[in-house]
């Protein structure tokens, strides 16, 4: 496959539309009070989401649809190592998803599509694209997060070297010291 990670399409609106945990952001302004777009706290959870997911394991692409953002004109850019693109005017999200992941078979690359899209899915399933769904994304970012959250509670402590030492062969070190004192 050419040494390159596999690559990671995923068809950003619709996650964000197919799942309760991007859903409930959308016309969320907290961050952003005079923002005018809905969309922007949704999409911003998802770049993060995506980002700590595909960390290591995939090169990945978010794709959106340009024809209702605020701007059309909005450049494509990378977020936290993570691949934003903006659909052009005239051209839906799907059909750039598609290409991406078509291109890259063609190319030998191992791919994965991101989507509930049934019809994103009939065209590049054929093609030896894998298919991860909306739901099973959130579902391995939910373990993800308690994953975080379990290492942030666990106690901090400093290993000393006794402290890996078996019991009774630290009992013997501290007679040892008890004797040189």
């Amino acid at each position: 496959m050419g040494g390159k990670r596999e690559l990671l399409v995923v068809d950003g609106y619709n996650v964000i539309h197919a799942t309760p945990r991007y859903r409930r952001l959308v016309f969320d302004h907290a961050d952003d009070p005079y923002s005018s777009d809905v969309h922007d706290g949704s999409r911003m959870a998802l770049i993060a989401d995506v980002a700590a997911f595909a960390q290591g394991r995939y090169d990945a692409i978010i794709v959106f649809d340009g024809a209702g953002n605020v701007s059309a004109a909005r450049p494509d850019l990378i977020e936290a190592g993570v691949r934003i693109e903006f659909s052009p005017t005239g051209v839906s999200a799907d059909t750039v998803v598609q290409r991406l992941c078509i291109e890259a078979r063609d190319a030998g690359r191992a791919c994965s599509v991101v989507t509930s899209d049934a019809a994103i899915q009939t065209t590049v399933m054929g093609k030896g694209v894998t298919r991860i769904s909306a739901r099973m994304l959130v579902d391995e970012i939910r373990e993800i997060d308690r994953d975080v959250e379990e290492m942030e509670q666990a106690p901090h402590m400093k290993m000393t070297l006794s402290d890996r030492l078996a019991p009774d062969l630290r009992r013997k070190l501290d007679e040892l010291r008890g004797r040189r004192s």
